[in-house]
């Protein structure tokens, strides 16, 4: 009887490190973020949010990334510490479920701050509406969770204004 709740103990733990995933992991498996996990790898980035975090990153779609004009994606990820500097901009120290987002400001592992907006519309006869802004972008999904944090997907590339030489949007899509 011991050595079979040993060897079920023993089991479950290998169960558990063979299906957790981490960050990195979780957006590769959803197969929506390739360009980002490309970004991630071309900035070496992969290892940190592989990391313990905890960490909530506003990821965007390949859809996002598709926004941005294709000679300017490819000088991005050519630039290593102005990639760097766009990829940390989409992550928040801590694990922050959609519940829990508030309007307001929250600093980012960039060391920028992200405009957060939250705004319900209630309808008659339906249940109220919640949309949430990060900067320009809209959150679209929400909640992906991983072992070391959580993923809200965006509809849009958010960019620090450091980045900016002039003043334009705070994303690459209009540029």
């Amino acid at each position: 009887m011991k050595r079979t709740i040993i060897v079920f103990a023993l089991s479950l733990c290998f169960a558990t490190s063979v299906f957790a995933k981490d960050i990195v992991d979780t957006a590769v498996a959803n197969g929506n973020f390739k360009t980002l996990v490309t970004a991630l790898t071309a900035a070496g980035l992969v290892d940190t949010l592989k990391g313990p975090g905890p960490f909530t990153v506003f990821a965007p779609t390949d859809e996002a990334f598709a926004k941005i004009p294709e000679a300017d994606l490819k000088a991005l990820l050519k630039d290593k510490a102005q990639l760097s500097a766009v990829l940390t901009y989409h992550v928040v120290a801590g694990k922050v479920m959609a519940t829990d987002v508030k309007t307001g400001k929250v600093k980012t592992v960039q060391g920028s701050e992200l405009n957060i907006s939250v705004n319900t519309t209630k309808k008659p006869y339906s249940e109220s509406v919640v949309t949430v802004k990060v900067d320009n972008s809209t959150v679209i999904i929400t909640d992906i969770v991983a072992d070391n944090g959580v993923i809200h997907v965006i509809d849009t590339v958010v960019i620090p204004c450091l980045l900016y030489t002039s003043p334009s949007p705070r994303d690459l899509s209009t540029s």
